[in-house]
C-alpha cells in the first residue's frame, strides 16, 4: 500500500525536475540597435536583427537566428536572438546585422561588421549602430 502512494509522488517529483531544467539547446545574444540622427521613427517601422554564419565567401550567409519586430518607441531598440549552440562550428565566423524598415522602405542599416564569438565572451548588451540608407 505504501509503494502505491509513492508512485504519484515520484511521478510528480520527476515532472517538477523536468520543468525546472534549463534547455541546453538554446543560447541567446541580447543587445540594442541605435542611430545618431535626431529623427523619430514612423509608427509603421520594424526592426530586423539577424545572427549569421559569414564564413563562406562564395555563398550567402547562413542565418542562425533572426528577430523581426514592430518598433514600439525610439532608439535604443532592444533585441534578443535565440539560437542553437549546436549550429556554432569551430573555425567559423559569426556576425550580427540590423536594419530598420517602414512600409517596405529601408530606413537604416548596419554598415559595419559586428563579429561575435558565441563562446560566452561576447559583451552583452551588444550595441549595433545603424546608419541611414542611401536614397
Amino acid at each position: 500500500m505504501n509503494a502505491i502512494r509513492l508512485i504519484p509522488i515520484t511521478l510528480l517529483g520527476s515532472l517538477l525536475v523536468a520543468c525546472s531544467s534549463t534547455d541546453t539547446r538554446t543560447a541567446s545574444l541580447a543587445g540594442e540597435v541605435f542611430y545618431l540622427q535626431r529623427s523619430a521613427l514612423p509608427s509603421a517601422a520594424t526592426l530586423s536583427v539577424s545572427l549569421q554564419d559569414v564564413s563562406r565567401a562564395d555563398a550567402s550567409a547562413l542565418s542562425l537566428a533572426q528577430q523581426n519586430t514592430p518598433i514600439n518607441g525610439q532608439v535604443p531598440l532592444p533585441f534578443r536572438l535565440e539560437y542553437d549552440p549546436r549550429q556554432v562550428l569551430p573555425g567559423h565566423s559569426y556576425a550580427v546585422s540590423a536594419r530598420i524598415e517602414a512600409n517596405g522602405q529601408l530606413l537604416f542599416i548596419s554598415t559595419e561588421r559586428h563579429t561575435v564569438k558565441l563562446d560566452g565572451s561576447d559583451p552583452q548588451p551588444l550595441r549595433i549602430r545603424v546608419k541611414p540608407a542611401q536614397p
